[in-house]
């Protein structure tokens, strides 16, 4: 098959991929207002989806660097290079497809790093994989620990900033009548539009990377350098994707494991994108799925605790858990039938 062929495919896959993403976490943005009627679904989506556009655009390359260099494709045949990478990015599509239909608020960050990683070992081994180990001997971070410890820290962040924001925002709050809502709810579109332009920039970034680095083992680029055409594609699959929706998970998140009201929309929205804000400008690739679940628990538990819906949290966790792994498996699935399919049309 022609290399040109290859890239056309790969661009699609991405932009695929990069629309699962948006409609899949968009649910996770737009749950919060909607539970707490600061917008109508439509309007929540239209600012989610300008926000989450202008993130790719305007947010740098930090974590499509990260991303793009987990992976060693050095001195690798064009096209089993591009082959493993396009698995990869398959798998993390089918995850993709699958929590959303369970409605499962799963992790696309997870479902991308645990499918390539999958497609790689089961292809080109474990050598092929920067693990990053070297680098956490001198007190780095790099390579998979980087990203690792991104998305095991990420969460943890988002519920104990959820928690003292609200806790904060209560003691000043603490006389206010109920009229407050009202500015609560107007209030939500900044918290709201900063979750969308953090949320764009860390996971637009992600695909970007890959995307690169597809072009990279292609022979179009000399040097890992993001192009302004692969920054547009993917923010626009993302925008389209968000568009588009996952109202299965909105219910999940928005009403599943805490009574959201405004001052609880407000400070999870805040407190969530405050981390994946800041996580994406350093490079480091998080969860916007588990950070703004976290968040939304760690503001329940400041107000009351036994409200929250552990059992819901427990089960949200659980699908944490198993993303990695399940991922890694359809990505290592998806190489083997790639594979294939290359032999058979060779032959």
């Amino acid at each position: 098959m022609p290399v040109e062929t290859l890239i056309v495919i790969a661009a699609a896959v991405v932009f695929l991929f990069d629309f699962t993403n948006g409609f899949h976490d968009a649910s996770n943005m737009i749950a919060t207002m909607i539970a707490s009627r600061a917008l109508t679904p439509i309007q929540a989506v239209a600012l989610v989806s300008l926000f989450g556009f202008l993130g790719p655009l305007l947010g740098g390359t930090a974590v499509a660097d990260t991303i793009g260099g987990f992976v060693d494709v050095d001195g690798l045949g064009r096209t089993l290079s591009l082959r493993v990478v396009l698995a990869g990015l398959g798998g993390a599509i089918a995850w993709n497809l699958v929590t959303w239909w369970r409605g499962l608020p799963s992790s696309s960050s997870h479902a991308l790093v645990g499918s390539l990683v999958g497609a790689v070992l089961v292809s080109l081994g474990p050598p092929r994989i920067r693990w990053g180990i070297e680098a956490l001997a001198r007190g780095e971070l790099a390579g998979v620990a980087k990203i690792l410890a991104s998305l095991l820290l990420s969460p943890a962040l988002g519920l104990a900033l959820g928690l003292l924001v609200h806790k904060l925002a209560r003691r000043l709050l603490a006389r206010a009548r109920p009229g407050v809502n009202r500015i609560l709810r107007k209030a939500q579109l900044p918290t709201a539009a900063l979750l969308a332009f953090a949320h764009g920039t860390n996971d637009g970034q992600k695909s970007m990377g890959v995307l690169t680095l597809l072009l990279l083992v292609a022979g179009r680029l000399e040097h890992f350098e993001v192009p302004a055409w692969v920054v547009g594609l993917c923010a626009t699959a993302m925008a389209l994707g968000t568009a588009a929706g996952g109202w299965r998970i909105v219910k999940t998140v928005g009403y599943g494991i805490y009574r959201v009201r405004p001052l609880h929309a407000l400070d999870s929205q805040l407190a969530s994108g405050g981390v994946v804000l800041a996580a994406g400008l350093i490079g480091g690739p998080v969860s916007t799925t588990h950070v703004v679940t976290a968040s939304i628990m760690g503001v329940g538990a400041a107000e009351r605790p036994r409200a929250v819906r552990w059992g819901k949290a427990r089960e949200i966790a659980a699908t944490w858990v198993v993303t990695l792994p399940g991922a890694a498996l359809l990505g290592a699935l998806a190489e083997r039938g790639a594979a294939l399919a290359f032999w058979l049309s060779a032959g």
